[in-house]
């Protein structure tokens, strides 16, 4: 069951991340400042989810280890970077994440899922540790992409 109740660790310096330089990126995220779910425009998780209700974690893990493993072996001249590039393993990391969700979503009816935590202020690092689930960074074996949900704010149940 790749979901577990939790108290969110929040805290709203992890938006920074997105600002941090990365191979090609020396500004950090291009998306930082432009798209509606991206700070500094997305609001804190707290404006969005009643914090003092059940919060929880979904999350896929993606076996980046077979994938990297299969694509040096397809591609035995390519770099490191190359095997190991996104753009080759997050759709279907996504699509994981998608099925897994919606499966969350029919036993937990009604709840809001927030698809960017750290760009509203939730330390997942932290949050998931508090669950077991320890993170690698960067991502060598298992690459997890990680939603939260909880009761919208303003709603009385749960």
């Amino acid at each position: 069951m790749p979901w577990k109740k939790v108290k969110l660790v929040v805290e709203p310096k992890v938006r920074a991340l997105c600002v941090h330089p990365y191979p090609n990126h020396p500004k950090g995220c291009p998306n930082f400042n432009k798209k509606r779910g991206c700070p500094p425009k997305v609001r804190l998780v707290g404006v969005h989810l009643d914090l003092d209700k059940d919060t929880y974690v979904v999350w896929n893990d993606f076996d980046l280890k077979a994938h990297v493993d299969k694509m040096r072996a397809k591609y035995p001249k390519w770099t490191d970077r190359q095997v190991e590039c996104c753009l080759y393993w997050q759709p279907r990391a996504r699509k994981q994440l998608k099925a897994i969700v919606a499966e969350f979503e029919d036993l937990f009816p009604g709840l809001r899922v927030i698809h960017t935590p750290e760009a509203q202020g939730v330390n997942l690092t932290e949050t998931m540790r508090l669950v077991g689930v320890e993170l690698e960074w960067p991502p060598k074996n298992v690459a997890r992409q990680i939603v939260v949900a909880g009761t919208r704010k303003g709603t009385t149940s749960r």
